[in-house]
């Protein structure tokens, strides 16, 4: 971790690309401070105290400082480390017990039924009388209850697809099914439209980034090493930006395919035909795309095959929306403050859709949405391409 902070030559051009820095303007919550930080705990210089730790918990992984900084220095390794660090030093009963929540979060079977429950909480009415009585709007509880109603319109239930001989296997991940059911529909029926056989059998149910980023990297290594031994021998398409930034970490797995980039490169038959859809789309770019994919021009060039259609980047693409994984829930006042600068945007502009790439994403956007009342579907760019198939 030294050796990694020692690259920092403390220039501060990372400063300026930092959200978290430019909503603070504090020296300790940008790239540079947060590294020096480190180096005055490792060092023993600093004591880990509560105000160190919510510096250093206060950064969203969002990694826009990698690509401004000049010493090209590996800021998301050395944070990742630095909380793996500091996760090992916890009293062991308040470890394993974190480590069994991010544990069942990974578990696509657990992640379906917090999506079933969401539902049963909005639809039983539940959530009204959490709204009506002030509970909704306690700043402990205010962020579950946003993503809950954000879930409970878009978990769904989903069969298991094969087919015969399929080369290509589709990485639905432990949050997919819940956070957006109807993309795995939509990309399966583009694909058969392309002649391309595809499965989503495996049994492999997370990539660990989930674990990683909160400082359990040995079960991280057992979630990708899975990963490894059921896509190995297969072309794998992930649905998410941060989950195919994750599974290409691994040797094996470096080519796995972002679903966008891949429908792009693949022969479209000049006799299927796409109906025009004469309405405003906004596309927001996940850092996790961005930044780690190589950029978003596929999804433009994707979207543009939908006649009439008026595609427009979302103001501020350039700076994470707050959902960073679980960070919405973990920090979210930041997370509320990053996002708004987007929902003037969006206000403006007056959208029919915005679609994202990274389901987290599309949670934290849509939950806002609702919450102002402003009827703008979020979706992902392979639904919207899904429905205008004739």
């Amino acid at each position: 971790m030294l050796r990694l902070a020692d690259q920092c030559v403390k220039c501060g051009l990372c400063l300026p690309v930092c959200p978290t820095y430019n909503q603070t303007r504090h020296e300790a919550d940008s790239p540079r401070g947060r590294i020096a930080l480190i180096q005055g705990w490792l060092t023993g210089n600093l004591a880990l105290t509560a105000t160190l730790i919510a510096h250093l918990d206060g950064c969203l992984g969002c990694r826009a400082c990698e690509a401004a900084c000049p010493s090209l220095v590996a800021y998301g390794q050395l944070a990742d480390a630095a909380k793996a660090h500091r996760v090992a030093a916890l009293p062991v009963w308040h470890r394993l017990l974190q480590l069994g929540w991010f544990t069942a979060l990974s578990q696509r079977r657990i992640t379906n039924w917090i999506g079933q429950i969401a539902r049963v909480y909005r639809i039983s009415g539940l959530a009204t009388i959490s709204e009506r009585s002030g509970l909704a709007r306690l700043s402990r509880l205010r962020p579950y209850h946003r993503m809950a109603m954000a879930l409970s319109f878009t978990a769904r239930r989903l069969a298991a697809h094969s087919e015969p001989n399929a080369a290509l296997e589709l990485f639905i991940g432990c949050m997919d099914a819940s956070a957006q059911g109807s993309l795995v529909v939509a990309a399966i029926r583009v694909c058969e439209r392309l002649n391309l056989p595809i499965n989503t059998t495996s049994k492999s149910t997370c990539c660990g980034a989930l674990l990683r980023h909160n400082g359990h990297p040995a079960a991280a290594a057992a979630h990708l090493a899975n990963c490894v031994k059921h896509h190995a021998d297969r072309q794998l398409i992930g649905l998410t930006s941060a989950c195919v930034a994750e599974l290409r970490t691994a040797p094996e797995l470096r080519h796995t395919a972002e679903i966008c980039a891949f429908l792009d490169q693949v022969r479209w038959p000049k006799t299927l035909k796409i109906k025009p859809l004469p309405q405003r789309v906004l596309v927001h770019e996940p850092c996790s795309h961005r930044n780690l994919l190589g950029g978003n021009a596929a999804v433009y060039r994707l979207l543009a095959r939908i006649p009439a259609l008026e595609i427009l980047p979302l103001p501020g693409n350039d700076r994470c929306c707050g959902a960073a994984g679980t960070y919405s829930l973990q920090q979210p006042k930041m997370a509320a403050a990053l996002l708004n600068d987007k929902l003037v945007a969006i206000a403006a502009l007056a959208p029919t859709y915005i679609v994202t790439t990274n389901s987290g994403c599309a949670l934290h956007i849509a939950a806002e949405l609702r919450e102002m009342e402003m009827k703008i579907e979020v979706c992902h760019p392979v639904e919207l391409l899904a429905r205008q198939l004739e």
